[in-house]
């Protein structure tokens, strides 16, 4: 799709102002295409800030995009030191924030501005004859809670996946109870010692979950713990080893990846952490009246029967899931277990990539029937739980690509992504294995290694081995937008 021929003069739509976002709007701004950002919350980065006490994994030097430190330099920026690790917070004061201000990008972002559709003017999705001829329609909500359509060339919906929490039940589906218990629910990113502080000092928590938003949650419980007497951990996880969120340890690509698996691991040995392996949670059961009135049952299947566990507060880390409400009305391709686009789906698999080689996608991969409409960021990634954003810079680079028009630019890839620390040699399944101990699920631990990255040719069909990365937030899924 080539924007140079739009008569109609209509933007290219980008929904979410994350990091992913603002590098979409770099890029259109750099090839001169009119563009307009709408986000949600009240400022750029809004889901960022949510955790903004959480330090990346990846240095500064995988965390900006080339376009926006283009636009940034005439400004007097000066770019963080490469080998430093942000936090989410850093990330949007020191590089967020001074991008949507720079000329060619301010006054064409609108916070507060929530999209709850996307869809074709005066057509809906079953209209095939005639479907092109009609412009995108982005519907949105405003503060004060008008409702406007705005008419798009095409739309990048780079919106993420924050908010959008797996249910902690199991197959998929919120527990019996879950919704009851929602007061005693934290999202996976809780800040223990910051304004969170006295939710959890003196108290009983259950995290569950096993990635590293899990880890990060319980090792800020672990240092409150010994500041606060009283306070006790329970980590509850489905499957029967959790080694793969030890990880690699001094052969992590990221080493503040490696030394957090290694700390997490430290603090179960030591008995600071109570770890429940194999549990499923069946059900929830909260008193009438609330935390107030005493802490929530969470029941569970194990290898050894039903196991009631009680906690003041639950953290929920159990990952994220694309919000395809919005979706309906435009004709996208998704891969029916991962939600990504049907050509990505294979590239992300989690049944076969938890560790490994990620070929080189972009525009191609990225394109839906609805011609004009990409997800990008996170959210391209379904429900696959890995995610760097480096990996969005490129997707965006060659969506804006190919909407001006430059194939060749569109199909040339480079992914520059550090290596992952340790390669998981089995799926991890759901639901514990009868008889299966812990101790013979533990196996895993080659470390991964690769080439450097070099461009290709997407259209050729060439690959470039380059490792995935574990989510960019340092926890268990990205949801970046």
């Amino acid at each position: 799709m080539d924007t140079r021929d739009n008569a109609g003069g209509l933007p290219i739509v980008v929904i979410g102002a994350g990091p992913v976002g603002l590098a979409a709007a770099a890029h259109l701004a750099e090839r001169d295409l009119d563009f307009l950002v709408l986000e949600a919350g009240g400022t750029v980065g809004a889901a960022i800030g949510e955790w903004g006490h959480v330090r990346l994994f990846s240095p500064w030097r995988y965390d900006t995009d080339a376009a926006a430190r283009r636009l940034l330099e005439p400004t007097g920026w000066s770019p963080p030191d490469p080998e430093t690790l942000p936090t989410g917070a850093e990330l949007v004061r020191d590089y967020l924030t001074p991008l949507a201000r720079v000329p060619a990008l301010a006054g064409r972002i609108r916070t507060g501005t929530r999209v709850v559709a996307v869809a074709r003017h005066g057509v809906d999705v079953t209209r095939t004859v005639g479907r092109q001829d009609h412009p995108l329609l982005v519907r949105t909500v405003g503060p004060d809670g008008t409702v406007t359509d705005l008419a798009a060339h095409a739309v990048i919906d780079a919106s993420g996946a924050w908010g959008r929490s797996n249910p902690l039940g199991h197959s998929g589906l919120p527990a019996p109870g879950e919704d009851q218990a929602v007061s005693y629910l934290t999202g996976p990113l809780p800040d223990v010692l910051g304004r969170d502080r006295a939710r959890f000092a003196g108290k009983h928590a259950l995290v569950v979950g096993m990635g590293h938003s899990a880890a990060n949650t319980l090792l800020a419980l672990a240092e409150l713990a010994a500041a606060e007497p009283g306070t006790r951990i329970t980590w509850a996880v489905r499957g029967t080893s959790v080694a793969r969120l030890y990880g690699g340890g001094d052969a992590d690509g990221l080493p503040a990846r490696g030394a957090l698996g290694t700390r997490l691991k430290a603090a179960v040995n030591d008995g600071e952490i109570d770890l429940v392996r194999g549990f499923t949670i069946t059900g929830l059961t909260a008193p009438e009246g609330g935390p107030a009135a005493g802490p929530v049952q969470v029941t569970g299947r194990t290898l050894d029967g039903t196991r009631v566990l009680e906690a003041d507060t639950v953290v929920a880390a159990t990952g994220f899931r694309p919000d395809l409400d919005m979706l309906r009305e435009v004709r996208v391709e998704l891969d029916p277990a991962i939600e990504a686009p049907v050509r990505l789906a294979p590239l992300i698999d989690p049944n076969v990539h938890s560790c490994g080689t990620v070929p080189p996608h972009g525009e191609r991969d990225l394109a839906h029937p609805e011609p004009g409409f990409y997800l990008a960021g996170a959210k391209s990634y379904g429900r696959a739980p890995t995610f760097l954003l480096a990996t969005g810079y490129e997707q965006v680079r060659s969506i804006v690509a190919a909407l001006a028009g430059d194939r060749q630019a569109a199909d040339t890839i480079q992914l520059d992504l550090p290596q992952t620390g340790v390669c998981s040699t089995s799926p991890v399944t759901e639901d514990p294995l009868p008889g299966t101990s812990a101790e013979q699920s533990e196996g895993c631990g080659a470390s991964c290694s690769t080439e450097p990255a070099e461009p290709v040719n997407a259209a050729a069909g060439q690959a470039l081995p380059v490792v995935q990365a574990e989510t960019e937030e340092g926890m268990a899924r990205g949801f970046f937008g």
